[in-house]
């Protein structure tokens, strides 16, 4: 129902993105977009470029008089540092940095020089994926759908989170945090961790959550693989320069223990509601969300580029060479945090779209309304003896 294309490179001219399938009837200010692009560009253990960029989106097409027509919506950010590069004489760059997709994208496309492949790999093109979030964000808000994250590790320090503190409270402490972590000892000792990788010349990763709040039961599907909300979720997230690996609700630990120890048992309160007094599974069951939080956890590993120069090789002259550094963030953890954001804003969007259908927000609010929900009252059974009745 919706997708969407970025263009662009680290330092050209500017960054382009196409949303298509967004509903018309969505109120859209160029504000709503820049709020995220701004969260975007900070946090402790950011880099010099963050100095340089003030990401600001301009809408030039599918929203009229501040609001979506249903056409394609497209979107451009000026690239500020552009102009530092658009008379310079670009230095060869020969010698692959691990990590990177510079070694790989020679491979691929038979790059001559490695900068090309640098230049669209960069993690510069996060920025139109966290515009295109924003406005999923506008249309899941239209239906009271909230999604937040927050920072529960970086290096090796992580965060004791009170289990029982509300996601929404987490959500606002990560915002007052530098680091976007809600533990404000273990921020403080993640500042620490970061001072001293600079210290180092190293870089540190780390471990994000986000959540899904409000989400109905009923979104994704188990018939087809590609459906399965819980694969689109985790595939959305490892699509994020430098995340590794992802989980749904408390996977890995699961892993370890017995099912019975692990499954979510269902209740029901006296007014019918069906609920569950845990949600070990995330918020999914048979790739179908369940109307519990929907919680991903993200890991991410250090960034490559590091000052420390690693060992490589110069596929010019065919020797061994040490890399050189290029200019980076030393910790991108708490940065990453908006941006995992806004790809789950658009697979959840997505999700929604595809059970609503509707060309307009004014079609689809009926039918939100109408959806099933995990209550006795919407799950009649006819309680019969009945048979598949194929033909053979």
């Amino acid at each position: 129902m919706l997708r969407f294309l970025t263009a662009g490179e680290s330092h050209g001219p500017s960054l382009t993105t196409i949303i298509e399938g967004m509903p018309a009837g969505l109120p859209l200010q160029n504000e709503d977009i820049d709020r995220e692009l701004l969260r975007r560009q900070t946090g402790y253990g950011s880099g010099g470029r963050m100095n340089i960029e003030r990401d600001t989106a301009q809408i030039t097409s599918g929203v009229m008089n501040g609001v979506t027509t249903g056409a394609p919506i497209a979107l451009v950010v000026e690239n500020r540092d552009y102009k530092n590069w658009r008379e310079k004489d670009i230095t060869p760059m020969t010698t692959p940095r691990p990590g990177h997709a510079d070694l790989t994208g020679a491979v691929k496309y038979g790059y001559r020089d490695l900068r090309v492949a640098l230049e669209r790999a960069s993690a510069r093109e996060t920025t139109m994926r966290v515009a295109v979030g924003a406005i999923c964000r506008r249309l899941l808000e239209t239906f009271d759908i909230q999604i937040g994250g927050y920072v529960v590790q970086i290096g090796g320090i992580t965060a004791d989170i009170d289990p029982n503190l509300p996601y929404e409270d987490r959500f606002a402490a990560a915002e007052q945090s530098d680091v976007r972590c809600p533990d404000s000892a273990a921020a403080e000792r993640m500042h620490e961790e970061i001072r001293q990788a600079k210290i180092d010349k190293d870089t540190l990763g780390g471990v994000i959550e986000v959540v899904v709040l409000n989400a109905p039961p009923g979104l994704g599907s188990h018939v087809h693989y590609d459906r399965r909300l819980d694969g689109r979720i985790v595939a959305a997230m490892v699509s994020v320069h430098a995340m590794k690996g992802a989980e749904i609700g408390s996977a890995f630990e699961n892993a370890g223990r017995r099912g019975s120890e692990v499954h979510d048992v269902i209740l029901r309160r006296e007014d019918g509601a069906l609920t569950r007094p845990t949600n070990r599974a995330g918020g999914l069951e048979g790739g179908i969300t369940t109307g519990e939080p929907i919680l991903c956890r993200v890991a991410m590993k250090p960034i490559s580029t590091v000052m420390k120069s690693l060992a490589s090789v110069n596929l010019a002259s065919g020797e061994p060479e040490q890399t050189t550094y290029e200019r980076s963030d030393h910790c991108a953890t708490p940065r990453a945090v908006p941006i995992l954001e806004a790809m789950m804003a658009f697979v959840i969007a997505d999700a929604l779209l595809e059970k609503l259908g509707g060309d307009s927000i004014d079609e689809m609010m009926p039918r939100f309304a109408a959806l099933r929900r995990s209550r006795l009252d919407d799950l009649p059974m006819d309680n019969a003896v009945w048979r598949f009745g194929y033909d053979r």
